[in-house]
């Protein structure tokens, strides 16, 4: 059965369409007792009122607002799109989330499909360098975040973590618990938070008189299994790590499936496997870190996304403000994993 259209709940009413119209989009100026009979026609057929089509009808923008996220299935992108969420709730507004799966042609194609469909605002986790599509668009008056990496070439709002203080904090604890063998793993390295972290790693190190850190960085950890594989190959190489920053949530779980399976080391468990001998630091926390006592670098990814749709809200209402950068603060949570000394 098809829905029905405006058309008809107006052919029910006895009204004409533009009265119908008027009615079902809470316009004024009409009669009590035909708003009543235009509302009783709507209800008993079951009509629907299409908010997209009626704000673009005259001529403005939907309530929706795009979001290209980086990963869905990753737990930070979804904190994330929950702050968000939370906060477009409060002025009337709703999400249209899609993932780019960091795939930078992927991400210039959702951006085009959200614009044809008029989008009130858009906040983006860039997965590319090339935004030329959006300048356009930002010119026009449509309000655009980025939120967790910065987007080459464009002056917009943008909500990043303290990737470098985060870092240089996580590599300091280690280097105080006398860890100088210090591995990094990593995500795909073109991105600018792998960027960010990896070269914060190595100046650290540097700084603490280690010359050859470089060896022991990995990069390509996008997923758990990749992790495991690349902290399976940094045991292997000679003098391995004692201690390793995994850079992203999963980078963390892969490492800990590695050392979970390795033959034990030294204070390891012996040939059952496991190595509760290395240090481990994961940036962003996770589900059940706690409970299993991984350190991490934290912060508030809900509060992130909540502060991304604020500046797209407030974008909206004054589109000549100042562009913002919000930069949000990274702690060290101790649990026991990154407080082992070597051995």
């Amino acid at each position: 059965m098809r829905r029905p259209t405006l058309a008809v709940v107006a052919q029910a009413a006895g009204v004409s369409l533009k009265t119908a119209s008027r009615v079902l989009n809470g316009e004024p100026n009409v009669a009590t007792a035909t708003r009543e009979r235009v509302q009783d026609a709507a209800a008993s057929l079951g009509f629907r009122r299409n908010a997209v089509a009626a704000d673009l009808a005259r001529g403005g923008f939907s309530r929706l607002v795009g979001f290209i996220t980086g990963d869905l299935a990753n737990q930070f992108y979804s904190a994330l799109a929950s702050g968000i969420e939370r906060e477009l709730r409060e002025h009337g507004l709703q999400l249209l989330t899609a993932s780019s799966d960091e795939d930078p042609e992927r991400e210039g194609s959702l951006t085009g499909e959200l614009l044809e469909r008029r989008v009130g605002a858009l906040i983006v986790t860039p997965a590319g360098a090339d935004h030329s599509a959006l300048r356009g668009e930002i010119a026009a008056g449509l309000p655009v975040v980025v939120v967790d990496r910065p987007a080459a070439g464009m002056d917009v709002d943008t909500v990043v973590i303290d990737n470098r203080g985060g870092t240089r904090a996580a590599t300091r604890h280690l280097l105080a618990h006398g860890h100088r063998r210090i591995a990094f793993v990593g995500d795909e390295p073109h991105l600018w938070t792998y960027q960010e972290r990896s070269d914060e790693f190595l100046a650290t190190m540097r700084d603490a008189g280690v010359s050859d850190a470089q060896r022991l960085v990995r990069s390509g950890a996008h997923s758990a299994a990749a992790a495991r594989d690349l902290m399976v190959e940094l045991l292997a190489v000679p003098d391995p790590p004692t201690a390793v920053l995994a850079a992203n949530n999963r980078a963390t779980v892969g490492t800990l499936q590695a050392l979970r399976d390795a033959p034990g080391g030294a204070g390891g468990a012996g040939g059952a496997g496991g190595r509760n001998d290395i240090a481990v630091v994961g940036f962003d926390d996770f589900e059940l870190a706690d409970l299993l006592g991984i350190t991490v670098v934290a912060y508030d990814a809900v509060e992130m996304g909540r502060r991304a749709a604020e500046l797209a809200v407030a974008r909206s209402a004054d589109p000549d403000r100042t562009v913002e950068l919000v930069v949000v603060p990274t702690r060290v949570v101790t649990r026991g994993s990154g407080e082992r000394r070597p051995r």
